[in-house]
């Protein structure tokens, strides 16, 4: 068996999530270390929080702010920002980013307070 695993992000499938759209690299169920996902902020995106996950956000494109427990940051190309489990978050403007979940990403630990 390998002892890698590579994926090619502009060929996997996008998925509508809490921020805007995502591809998800690495999310299957043998890999419970870390996920990336390179994601489409939309305008629309969710306050939410996770209990279990630490986050590292990348921005890739655009600029905008990081809403982190209710403090809003400015945001652009190669800012990255370590979200700890509990951190009420979301990504305000039109951004692209890569976001590196640790443990691997879990749909059941995204927590929303509305």
């Amino acid at each position: 068996m390998k002892k890698y695993i590579i994926a090619q992000l502009d060929e996997i499938e996008s998925t509508r999530c809490s921020c805007g759209e995502s591809r998800r690299a690495f999310a299957s169920p043998d890999n419970p270390v870390a996920t990336l996902h390179m994601v489409d902020i939309s305008k629309d995106s969710r306050t939410h929080y996770h209990k279990k996950l630490t986050e590292i956000y990348l921005v890739l494109e655009g600029e905008g702010h990081m809403e982190l427990d209710g403090e809003l940051v400015p945001v652009k190309p190669m800012t990255s920002i370590l979200i700890k489990p509990g951190c009420r978050h979301r990504a305000v403007g039109r951004m692209r980013i890569v976001n590196i979940p640790v443990p691997a990403f879990d749909p059941d630990d995204e927590w929303f307070d509305d």
